[in-house]
């Protein structure tokens, strides 16, 4: 297992400062707490299943079941935030965040599970050698 570099350790240090600022600052509110630990708990298992997903065989079984995970992880921040900043908007903004909010939930769905890739053009065959156009002629 790879170890953390400094400046991963240095970032996780700050983002468990700032939350325990947050969570000092709520003076007791009960679901800025909730909030404030849900968020933290939920970037920590993103950062944890984005660091296992780079290190899985690209062939791996679990690949899909991580980047669901990842989704998943990604999808409730989304909605989290926007959740909060809808709140304290008027309903034109809040409209508008929460559009935002879908397309982005929406747009990660097909980019992790829909869009398949297709492969590079090889250097050899770029856009106007002879290998290109036999390519292109014959579809």
């Amino acid at each position: 297992m790879a170890e953390l570099s400094w400046l991963t350790a240095l970032g996780f240090l700050f983002l468990t400062f700032n939350s325990g600022m947050a969570i000092y600052r709520s003076n007791g509110d009960k679901s800025s707490i909730l909030f404030v630990v849900v968020s933290y708990l939920d970037l920590v298992a993103l950062f944890g299943c984005l660091r296992y997903y780079e290190r899985l065989d690209r062939h791996s079984p679990r690949r899909e079941t991580v980047k669901a995970a990842v989704w998943a992880l990604t999808t409730l921040l989304t909605v989290m935030f926007s959740y909060k900043v809808a709140e304290i908007m008027p309903l034109a903004v809040k409209i508008v965040v929460w559009a935002m909010a879908a397309a982005t939930t929406c747009g990660g769905f097909y980019a992790f599970f829909l869009y398949d890739e297709k492969p590079a053009m090889p250097a050899a065959a770029a856009v106007g050698t002879p290998a290109a156009r036999k390519d292109y002629a014959t579809n």
